[in-house]
C-alpha cells in the first residue's frame, strides 16, 4: 500500500497549551485530507535523552501536555462527527518514564523522584535489564475544540477526547470525535511508545512523535463522546503467554486500583526481584489495570495484568 501523502505538516513549534475553542486553526483542510505532525514529547521538551532526575525537580508544569494544532477540517458543523483515521506513528530513537512527585495513583506512596530513559529501536525496548517491553506507539492526546468557551487544561480528558492516553489508539484504529465548533478544530500530542492501561505512575514511555492522520468529516455518525474501532485483536504482542494477575477488592473503584497496583509492585519484587521504584515505574509502561467486576456490592474488583512474555 502506497504511504499516504500529507496535506498540511504541523511542526514542532506549532502548539498550544490549553483546549480553547477560540484558538485560530494553523491551517484548513478538506474532509478526506492527511495530516503530518512533527510533536515534541509530553514535556515540550524540558527531558531529553540525557536529563538525569535533578532535571525533574525544574520541571514547568504550565508547559507540559502540548498539542499540536489545531487543524481546521472544511465542512464540520457542531453535531457532525470528526472520523480520525490513525494512520502512522514513528516514535524516536528514545523515550523516558518517570515518578514525579505529587503525582500518579500511588503519589502518597513514591515521593521521590525517579526517571527513566528508555532507547528505542525496533519492535521491543529493553526497559529494565532483561525485561522488554513491546512498543505499540500512539498519542496520549487527541481532541477537537471543546464546547464551552473559555481555556481548558490539557491535563484531564473530556468529552471532546484531550488527554485520553488510550493505548489501543494505535496506527489502524479509528477515532470517532464530536464535532462542537465549527471546523472540529483537531489537535494531537504526547507521544507514548508504550504503556500499560492506567499509566498508573502519570507517565509511559513519553517520546517525540511523527504522525500521520486522516480527518475525514462523518455527517452519518453522531457520537457524544470519544468511540473508536481497532484495526484488530488487541493487545497481540503480549497476549502470547500466561499473565500473572493481582486484584484490589474495595467499595470504590480508585481504591480497588490502588491496591492492585500494590499488590503487582509487591508480586515484581519477590518473584522478579524489582525493587519498589521500578516496579511502579513498569506498571505504568506494561501493566494493565481491568475492571473485572462491578455489579456486587458493595465490593468492586480491579485486576492488574502482567504479561509474562516481558520477562527474558
Amino acid at each position: 500500500m502506497a504511504k499516504a501523502v500529507a496535506t498540511v505538516h504541523l511542526a514542532r513549534d506549532q502548539y498550544h497549551l490549553a483546549w480553547d475553542r477560540s484558538i485560530e486553526p494553523i491551517a484548513t483542510i478538506a474532509s478526506g485530507d492527511v495530516v503530518e505532525i512533527d510533536a515534541l514529547d509530553a514535556s515540550c521538551g524540558q527531558i531529553t535523552a540525557n536529563s538525569t532526575e535533578g532535571d525533574l525537580a525544574a520541571l514547568d508544569f504550565s508547559r507540559v501536555d502540548q498539542v499540536n494544532g489545531p487543524v481546521a477540517v472544511d465542512g464540520a458543523e457542531p453535531g457532525d462527527s470528526l472520523e480520525v483515521e490513525l494512520l502512522e506513528f514513528q516514535p524516536a530513537g528514545w523515550g523516558w518514564t518517570a515518578s514525579i512527585p505529587g503525582f500518579g495513583l500511588l503519589a502518597a506512596e513514591f515521593p521521590k523522584a525517579a526517571l527513566r530513559i528508555t532507547r528505542l529501536s525496533g519492535p521491543h525496548a529493553e526497559f529494565l535489564p532483561g525485561l522488554s517491553v513491546p512498543l505499540a506507539p500512539f498519542c496520549g492526546e487527541l481532541g477537537v475544540a471543546p464546547p464551552d468557551e473559555g481555556p481548558h487544561s490539557t491535563i484531564p480528558p473530556g468529552a471532546f477526547g484531550g488527554n485520553m492516553d488510550t493505548k489501543h489508539l494505535t496506527a489502524g484504529t479509528k477515532l470517532y470525535l464530536p464535532v462542537t465548533a465549527p471546523g472540529a478544530r483537531f489537535s494531537i500530542g504526547d507521544g507514548h511508545a508504550a504503556q500499560g492501561d492506567g499509566e498508573v505512575c502519570g507517565t509511559a514511555i513519553e517520546t517525540p512523535m511523527r504522525a500521520l492522520v486522516r480527518l475525514t468529516v462523518r455527517k452519518d455518525v453522531h457520537v457524544t463522546a470519544p468511540e473508536f474501532q481497532t484495526a484488530g485483536p488487541l493487545a497481540a504482542a503480549t497476549n502470547v503467554g500466561p499473565f500473572y494477575a493481582t486484584d484490589g477488592v474495595a467499595p470504590d473503584l480508585m481504591t480497588a486500583a490502588r491496591d492492585a497496583t500494590r499488590r503487582m509492585i509487591e508480586y515484581l519484587g519477590r518473584a522478579h526481584g524489582l525493587d519498589p521504584t521500578d516496579a511502579y515505574l513498569l506498571c505504568s509502561v506494561a501493566i494493565d489495570l481491568k475492571i473485572s467486576e462491578v455489579v456486587d456490592a458493595p465490593n468492586w474488583i480491579v485486576t492488574a495484568y502482567c504479561p509474562l512474555s516481558i520477562f527474558g
